[in-house]
């Protein structure tokens, strides 16, 4: 280092590269001339942590020249501050920089040889005039003004938040969520920002908070620590937390006492946040949802309980034998038993593995309840379940969500509209998927069906359990006081499937059975990560598709136990992009060369204004070079939807060549592909295997150790998760 303090003025000529995650930025600087520093007025690389920083702005930074051992001299850019830029040129590779969404190069090109020096003055005063450029009408040039105005406001909160250490990537969202009010929210309450921002956790709200001079006990502080505890149990399923455990936990993630949370839980308590029930503590929505779950499902097998399909067990034969003359099946005997139990039943769950036979109990349960009159409504937890249920039957079939057409309330924002005092418009829902649905979502549905509405639960206990807290399927069929059908008969056509089979074994903890030529289950065995990775992709990308007959992007999917690793989710995608659809890797880092037309993605978190949830897989359509916007077509039960993404709200989308096995359920594909490693110990479990495995029709193939193949079978087959549903229904059925 040569440690000499500098001042240096110029315009940013490129952006070489840049971390959006750190802020961390290598440009190049048009420098003023200045006879006093050497080398200034020329070209300059200047590196540093800029939460914002453009092509065509104008810089004033101070730093240290330093001599980088393989980029020469550089500037580590120490402060800085950001002028308008004064030059025609300089204006031009500001707008052009796709920093302004619906302004690129061309645009930029226009607006300054109509306005010159006065472009930036008349897109903030006059945007009305912006209609002089040939292309650009009233509604592009509001939409060009507030993406000025925005973009101001944006810096403004990046720098604050910078300072604070908030990413620009993560300030970008904030900024998104709170507008120009960005600033004045977080000072009143930066703890907000831990409920109300996906990827801004506790630790991230309580450095602000301290910086901002809120004392380690002040009692906004506690409360907001005792609630993280809360939401910490949440995130991994559970629906409570006793109460000394709790007291525990939130000291510690304070670093106070646990005497210093004395009252913190009546106060929150009396605030309606949390509720005590006993030694177990709750937070205020997730024991609204329990203890409401369970009154509703009463409600519905009380109400079916004074109303009959049918007088007498002719009729019972008769409807039956109708139906399966109808839909060409011949049911068994335990298949008749769980199309009368359907019929009798005012809440039914009907669980089973693959190949014994739920889809075909569907079809004809289907039939008969609605030759018996009823108006029957299909739905599924996401899309992909809910467009295999349609298949499945040939009636419609809807997420829950839009089952309950969520949507935006006057004065309430996005909530169900669905619910006790407009309940759904059916007399009987049949719920395909029902291992997927968490505690909150269970407690909407139920809610929203009338006394006397038959419920249909559909799903597969043994595979993981939901994403969300709670498992009520689980729940419900330990309570023993609703009726279940458990499927344990696997049918002649599938016994023929290894994956069937094999499926079935992974229950069990049993060795695996592996074709060697021709057949729909393989094991390729390969220890060291780097290698199994290339083998995925190579199996992904070229030989399944061969093999098949199949499109490698709609019909394989690769699923990893996790994100993290060398045969992670992470990195396979970024392996199968480069083999499956390349475009776009050699450009300029930015969102163009992330994501690419033809690429398949996954949305990542709930877009309720999008109408996009976390789990739905699109392919990418188009990519806007000028304004990077991305544009989504999402197949969704009820026909493609298109969806846009400026270019700050791809953050919502990631690659999704390879998925995790979490966020497989609910979704079929033709084969699957699952690296299993020892360096996945963490999730090596039954039910994560036995998810993955279920999830392929037609092949599955296995690349990995036989180690991990071994952990995995002798991994626990049940995740215990904290809940009273179970008591509470038996408590509710005893009056």
């Amino acid at each position: 280092m040569e440690d000499k303090q500098a001042l240096v003025e110029g315009v940013v000529e490129r952006i070489t590269f840049r971390n959006d995650a750190s802020g961390y930025t290598v440009a190049r600087l048009a420098a003023d001339a200045d006879p006093a520093q050497p080398g200034v007025g020329r070209a300059i690389t200047i590196v540093g942590r800029f939460p914002s920083l453009s092509v065509g702005e104008r810089l004033r930074a101070w730093g240290q020249w330093v001599n980088h051992p393989e980029f020469g001299r550089q500037l580590a850019v120490e402060d800085y501050s950001v002028a308008e830029p004064a030059t025609v040129d300089g204006i031009r590779r500001y707008l052009g920089s796709g920093l302004i969404r619906g302004i690129g190069p061309a645009t930029a090109d226009r607006l300054v040889r109509q306005f010159g020096l006065d472009t930036l003055r008349v897109i903030a005063k006059e945007p009305e005039r912006l209609q002089e450029v040939e292309g650009i009408g009233p509604q592009r040039a509001r939409a060009i003004a507030e993406g000025y105005r925005r973009q101001k406001a944006i810096h403004q909160v990046m720098v604050f938040l910078q300072g604070h250490g908030i990413s620009p990537a993560l300030a970008a969202r904030i900024y998104r969520a709170y507008g120009d009010e960005a600033i004045q929210r977080i000072r009143a309450n930066p703890y907000r920002l831990a409920a109300d921002i996906p990827g801004v956790g506790f630790k991230t709200a309580d450095r602000i908070a301290r910086t901002l001079g809120l004392s380690a006990r002040a009692p906004q502080r506690l409360s907001a620590g005792v609630l993280h505890a809360l939401e910490q149990v949440a995130s991994r399923g559970h629906v409570y937390l006793l109460r000394d455990q709790l007291i525990r936990d939130a000291a510690q993630h304070l670093s106070v006492e646990p005497e210093d949370l004395n009252g913190t839980l009546e106060r929150l308590s009396a605030e309606n946040r949390v509720v005590v029930d006993e030694e177990r503590v709750y937070l205020a929505g997730l024991y609204r949802a329990e203890a409401g779950l369970a009154r509703a499902l009463a409600r519905l097998w009380a109400g079916e309980a004074a109303r009959r399909l049918f007088s007498g067990q002719s009729d019972w034969e008769a409807v039956l034998a109708r139906a399966e003359r109808e839909t060409g099946i011949a049911l068994s005997s335990e298949q008749r038993e769980a199309v009368r139990a359907g019929l009798r039943s005012g809440v039914l769950v009907l669980t089973g593995g693959p190949g014994t036979g739920k889809t075909t109990i569907l079809r004809v349960l289907l039939t008969c309840l609605e030759r018996a009159g009823l108006r029957v409504e299909l739905a599924s937890p996401t899309g992909r379940a809910a467009q295999r249920l349609r298949e499945a039957t040939g009636r419609q079939a809807r997420t829950v969500h839009r089952l309950l057409e969520f949507g935006i309330s006057p004065g309430e924002g996005f909530r169900f509209q669905r619910h006790e005092e407009r309940p759904v418009d059916a007399d009987a829902v049949i719920v395909d998927e029902a291992s997927m649905v968490d505690l909150p979502l269970a407690y909407s549905l139920v809610r929203a069906l009338a006394p006397g509405t038959r419920l249909v639960l559909v799903g597969d206990a043994d595979q993981l359990p939901p994403v969300g807290p709670g498992y009520p399927l689980r729940d419900i069929i330990r309570s023993k006081v609703v009726p279940v059908v458990r499927l344990t008969r696997i049918y002649r056509q599938a016994e023929q499937s290894l994956i069937v089979t094999n499926a079935h074994r992974i229950l069990k903890g049993e060795p695996l059975a592996f074709n060697r030529s021709g057949g729909d289950f393989f094991f390729i065995e390969c220890d060291d990560p780097e290698q199994a990775a290339a083998t995925v992709v190579e199996l992904g990308s070229r030989r399944l598709p061969a093999y098949l007959g199949c499109d490698p992007v709609e019909d394989i999917q690769v699923l990893s136990p996790m994100r993290r690793f060398a045969a992670g989710a992470d990195r396979l995608n970024s392996l199968l992009k480069a083999a499956l659809n390349p475009r776009g890797l050699d450009a300029a880092s930015g969102t163009a060369a992330r994501l690419s037309p033809g690429d398949k993605v996954m949305q990542v978190r709930n877009n309720y204004d999008k109408s996009v949830f976390n789990g739905d897989i699109g392919r990418v359509v188009d990519v806007d070079p000028e304004t990077g916007s991305v544009w989504v077509r999402f197949q969704q039960p009820d026909g493609p939807q298109e969806v846009e993404y400026a270019g700050d709200e791809t953050d919502e989308l990631a690659l999704a060549y390879c998925i995790t096995v979490h966020k497989s359920q609910g979704s079929e594909y033709p084969a699957v592909v699952i690296p299993l490693l020892t360096q996945h110990y963490m999730m090596l479990k039954r039910n994560l295997l036995y998810t993955a495995v279920t999830r392929a029709r037609r092949m599955v193939v296995i690349v990995g150790s036989r180690r991990a193949l071994e952990l995995a079978l002798a991994g626990a087959r049940e995740e215990t998760r904290a809940s009273r549903l179970s008591e509470r229904l038996r408590e509710v059925s005893a009056g």
